[in-house]
């Protein structure tokens, strides 16, 4: 298989013309199926790290009213909450009603996003612990390259494990360039910590070509190969807590592993073991 460059593109800061409009500053495709872009931030925009926002275009005209309706789906933001720019990571769906359109943005376009940022995995829903860990797979990584970004991530744990599972080893190329840029920062070290940033553990599987470890994480935690691999005992619920955001597969499955270790499921308003994240862009 040849490997795929990321295309980056960038361009400074446009002024957003339309209401609810934020400007595309920069947009890199990762491989034919995901892509990530920046654009400028709303300045009364506040949000936890590791929330959601809806964002969009405009539909076509319908056909007998010639009305046009926004296309919205929740995306989760990838830039932590100090950023001044917000930054997406997207899949490409061809026959997507939004991001068969979304995919072919460029710098200087603009999307739709409304800043209502909501979502369950933020700090505020997990009782205190020792090691958190980060279960992704595909995009599902976007609001934990948020968290990772995030100073109170490090204040709040001791060591984060973040797992990634793809099909193939080109589609870990985001989260593994933002794990390996996000240690050599010299901004990243000063804010966060070298010593914190050291806390970082990264377990990349992939399901469908050949990689340094292959294997659907949920089979990994419940055969213990992930706590060999990483010289761990195990989960525990005094020591252990946990994010979950990607497929609906792994949503359900991870949930029943998960409580299989005694973790119980938490939320804004109830703060337990684990959360999992039920929006999913389409």
């Amino acid at each position: 298989m040849t490997e795929q460059k990321p295309v980056t593109t960038d361009t400074a800061k446009a002024v957003p013309t339309l209401p609810d409009a934020q400007t595309v500053t920069s947009v890199t495709h990762w491989t034919d199926r995901l892509f990530s872009f920046r654009v400028t931030r709303p300045t009364s925009l506040r949000f936890r790290s590791g929330e959601f926002v809806m964002i969009g275009l405009m539909g076509d005209p319908h056909p007998e009213t010639g009305k046009v309706k926004p296309l919205l789906r929740a995306y989760s933001i990838a830039s932590p909450a100090w950023d001044d720019e917000l930054e997406f990571y997207s899949i490409k769906v061809q026959d997507g009603p939004l991001t068969s359109r979304l995919q072919h943005i460029a710098v200087g376009d603009e999307i739709i996003l409304r800043p209502k940022p909501v979502g369950t995995l933020v700090h505020d829903a997990l009782l205190p612990g020792k090691r958190l860990w980060l279960f992704s797979t595909g995009t599902g990584f976007a609001p934990f390259a948020s968290l990772l970004r995030e100073p109170e991530t490090y204040e709040k744990f001791e060591q984060v494990i973040v797992t990634h599972t793809c099909r193939d080893v080109a589609e870990l190329e985001y989260s593994r360039k933002l794990i390996a840029d996000l240690q050599a920062d010299e901004m990243m070290q000063e804010l966060i910590g070298v010593e914190n940033l050291a806390k970082i553990r990264y377990y990349p599987t992939t399901t469908r070509e050949n990689s340094a470890k292959m294997g659907r994480i949920t089979t990994l935690l419940e055969d213990g190969t992930v706590f060999t691999d990483l010289g761990i005992d195990g989960i525990t619920v005094g020591e252990d807590r946990a994010m979950v955001c990607g497929s609906m597969g792994l949503n359900t499955d991870i949930k029943v592993v998960l409580e299989g270790f005694g973790l119980q499921e938490g939320a804004n308003s109830d703060p337990k073991h684990y959360v999992v994240e039920k929006a999913f862009v389409g």
